[in-house]
């Protein structure tokens, strides 16, 4: 049975073939489609500040992807396409990278295994997720909130009210 997934794409190293961060993602997003993922939205491209010890911004998106795979499945795709991009899975914790591939949501709700939990642990927090997922999946709702992207986005981005 086809299942729906939210997934975040980010990228903050030069890629030999592909290029640039933007260009990267442009590929990543053919690999998905090859791989025969149905691509119902892809977000536009953003610019971030790194998380960590990265000094590269990144360029982020977000697709909303339908596929008959289980979450497990579709993480272990995710990860070979990952690799063929040059991702070696080691080292410094948000180092840069060439290809980055998270499953943010899917339509089955929360998931919980050793290697994967959905939804992903930090999205919440991350405008870079939060933004671009909002233009393709806004009115999706985290299944442990109860809100939608759109309201996950705002609640994080309002302006703080000035001391008094």
């Amino acid at each position: 049975m086809p299942q729906r997934y939210l997934i975040a794409l980010g990228s903050n190293v030069r890629h030999p073939r592909h290029g640039l961060p933007p260009a990267v993602l442009r590929a990543a997003l053919a690999a998905l489609a090859d791989e025969g993922l149905v691509i119902e939205a892809a977000s536009p491209f953003i610019a971030s500040a790194p998380i960590g010890p990265s000094r590269r911004r990144y360029a982020n998106a977000a697709a909303c992807i339908v596929t008959p795979l289980s979450p497990p499945a579709l993480l272990a795709l995710l990860q070979r396409i990952e690799a063929r991009f040059g991702r070696v899975r080691r080292g410094a914790r948000w180092g840069a990278r060439t290809l980055d591939l998270d499953i943010i949501l899917w339509s089955g709700g929360p998931w919980r295994s050793r290697a994967l939990t959905i939804p992903h642990l930090a999205f919440r927090k991350r405008t870079f997720v939060l933004g671009p997922a909002c233009t393709v999946a806004s009115g999706w709702r985290d299944p442990i909130t109860g809100c939608t992207i759109r309201h996950l986005y705002a609640r994080l981005t309002r302006p703080v009210p000035a001391p008094r």
